[in-house]
């Protein structure tokens, strides 16, 4: 028992998923040429104001930590300034150069979204699915009941990346394991007015993803040019929060003061929200947004339930290789 609450503390984050495979099988699908236009959005986002905008209520710089096996993240969603954001979990922006890396580790109860900035990631699980996501890929995994698997590098140098949790609601966090990959030519983008979106799940100025969120969120990438502004719809009552990848803008209002790279804005309420990039760099950044699950959170490392007796059944589960850890004991990656 001692060894597997080690092993389990160890890796107590995960690093890439997706989602979409039958109930009753492992096989990942790919999303590929799949792009629509969506007709509950605006076809110009860039000229829609908002009745309430929502403006920046905390801020958060993501802080370097150690994680894995020698691998540094900078954490923002999951440390203790920002414990989590119902639905959202953790959000890390990793940096991994071999041989450091994310060996065999568990989830249970929620899903995760790797999202590559820099070079590329090989994925294993014990369910025979393996993969490589490169720069702008996607790969979106719903653990589900249980999962066991690897990440790691591999490329030469830094490889770096997003990673999102999004917890689930109690009636689905014990569905079978699942995937949506996605390779960055295939991912919606549109651009307009020095604007550039991709949009890896929601919608934005007019383009739809393909990606199916069983916790309803919303996954944009914007590039902003010098003097440029977007401004993005958000339902009302969903949480929403940025994370700045390189630059710095004003988000909310023109005259905000402007936030710059690794840091995490939560929003407040409202029904969009107005950007501007009064600088003299473009500006990077992802807008996430998701629906509350308004449900207990108790997380043990990997494994994420609705009550501590759960967290000890996810425990025992895995310890003893049941209830969707059958393979537990035979499995290991291969490098």
């Amino acid at each position: 028992m001692r060894a597997a609450l080690q092993r389990i503390s160890l890796f107590s984050r995960n690093l890439r998923g997706i989602e979409s495979r039958s109930e009753t099988s492992a096989l990942a699908i790919s999303i590929r040429k799949f792009s629509v236009r969506c007709s509950a959005m605006s076809g110009s986002d860039q000229d829609s104001p908002f009745q309430r905008p929502r403006m920046v209520v905390k801020k958060v710089l993501a802080k370097q930590q150690r994680d894995g096996e020698g691998a540094t993240v900078r954490r923002s969603i999951g440390r203790m300034e920002l414990r989590n954001l119902d639905p959202f979990l953790m959000l890390d922006e990793f940096y991994v150069s071999p041989p450091a890396g994310f060996p065999d580790h568990p989830h249970r109860g929620f899903e995760t979204v790797t999202y590559m900035l820099q070079g590329a990631f090989t994925h294993q699980d014990f369910a025979g699915h393996k993969g490589m996501i490169g720069p702008g890929d996607v790969q979106w995994m719903t653990a589900g009941r249980g999962i066991i698997h690897s990440e790691m590098p591999a490329t030469e140098g830094i490889n770096k990346g997003l990673q999102l949790w999004i917890n689930l609601s109690s009636k689905d966090k014990m569905i079978e394991p699942r995937y949506q990959e996605l390779l960055a030519e295939d991912i919606p983008m549109t651009e307009e007015n020095g604007v550039t979106v991709r949009v890896i799940a929601g919608k934005s100025m007019g383009i739809c993803s393909p990606v199916y969120t069983r916790t309803p969120t919303m996954y944009l990438d914007f590039t902003l040019k010098p003097m440029a502004r977007t401004h993005q719809p958000i339902p009302e009552d969903w949480t929403a929060f940025v994370y700045v990848i390189d630059g710095e803008g004003a988000f909310g209002g023109s005259s905000s003061t402007p936030a710059g790279a690794h840091n995490v804005l939560v929003l407040d309420r409202g029904d969009g929200l107005s950007v501007w990039n009064n600088g003299t760099e473009p500006l990077r950044f992802v807008l996430i947004a998701g629906q509350p699950l308004n449900e207990p959170v108790v997380q043990y490392g990997p494994f994420v339930m609705n009550s501590q007796v759960q967290i000890e059944q996810a425990i025992e589960d895995y310890q003893y290789a049941k209830n969707g850890f059958e393979m537990a004991k035979q499995w290991r990656s291969q490098a």
